[in-house]
């Protein structure tokens, strides 16, 4: 089985905010200019990873998470369906006002088995770029209020981001992601998504996409609280890691390789996206070049691995 990085090829959704930048910053052969997310380390039922080396060649990531569990050390950590999605998201106009429900509400409404809590990376940003992240509704009844006269600029609480940034998004936040920004997301598996507000617009038959306001209000965290994080920096010889959140579900990081690191595996596996220039990962005595725009999966089954180059990744695990 592998003692090697299992590398993984994204699925790309086209969006009515989608652009191009997936091709310009990556090289991926995208299917449109209507472009919006890449997603790169997926096993969802709406798009799953293909495994693009090894002996699971050509399967996908579901499957091997449904009957390579020694992969991922399955019976020590998640038995149920795989727990996290990574995407890239190129917002080449502003996303739909919304917000995520938590686990609790998602088994019990949707019948789905997670909710999503979800955390951003800015790859790029645009010269005054911003997010929506929260409200200035106090009560329930003033949410409602807001929404049901259409004061957007009232309600929504807007922060502007920059390159670099990292923004940690809880189930029952109301956010957007803004115009002109491009992003690393992690996230709990989970498509469940409630539209507040689209902003009138129309896709290319003439019609608005849903909104879903009673479900959106009854879940949105009233009043809103930013939730912040603290950073940890650790240096390990030509690596300096920066944990960017440590939380219920997931766990995120920084990585900045300058030359040579040793890394044994900590965690029953690691997810691994490639967001800046190159290098290499040598496992066993076997060198794999990673690029900027590749991602993949370390498995359990790999002890310890070596980087060497010049790169910047975001690594995740449960």
């Amino acid at each position: 089985m592998y003692k090697e990085p299992i590398f993984l090829a994204p699925v790309f959704k086209e969006r009515i905010w989608g652009g191009k930048k997936l091709h310009e910053k990556f090289g991926y052969n995208l299917p449109s200019e209507k472009t919006g997310e890449a997603w790169a380390i997926a096993a969802h039922p709406h798009g799953a990873s293909n495994i693009m080396n090894g002996p699971l060649k050509g399967k996908t990531l579901m499957e091997a998470w449904d009957n390579y569990g020694e992969l991922f050390n399955k019976s020590a950590s998640q038995p149920g369906t795989y727990p996290l999605l990574v995407k890239l998201l190129d917002a080449n106009a502003d996303l739909s006002v919304q917000v995520h429900p938590n686990d609790t509400y998602a088994r019990e409404v949707e019948q789905m088995p997670y909710g999503k809590t979800e955390c951003w990376y800015v790859l790029d940003a645009e010269e005054n770029a911003e997010i929506i992240l929260g409200h200035h509704a106090n009560s329930k009844q003033q949410l409602q209020q807001y929404v049901d006269n259409s004061e957007w600029n009232q309600l929504l609480r807007k922060v502007p981001v920059k390159r670099g940034d990292f923004i940690y998004v809880p189930s029952g936040t109301m956010h957007a992601i803004g115009k002109g920004i491009l992003i690393v997301e992690t996230q709990q598996s989970s498509d469940i998504t409630y539209r507040v507000y689209d902003y009138g617009r129309t896709d290319d038959t003439g019609q608005t996409r849903e909104l879903h306001l009673d479900k959106a209000i009854e879940v949105t965290n009233v009043p809103h609280e930013t939730v912040t994080t603290d950073k940890v920096v650790k240096t390990m010889d030509g690596l300096t890691s920066v944990r960017l959140v440590t939380e219920k579900y997931f766990t995120v990081y920084h990585w900045k390789l300058s030359g040579q690191a040793r890394v044994t595996l900590f965690a029953d596996f690691l997810q691994i996206s490639v967001i800046h220039r190159e290098g290499k990962i040598v496992t066993e005595g076997n060198a794999f070049t990673i690029k900027q725009g590749d991602h993949f999966i370390m498995p359990s089954t790999v002890d310890n691995f070596e980087l060497i180059g010049d790169a910047e990744l975001i690594v995740s695990h449960v």
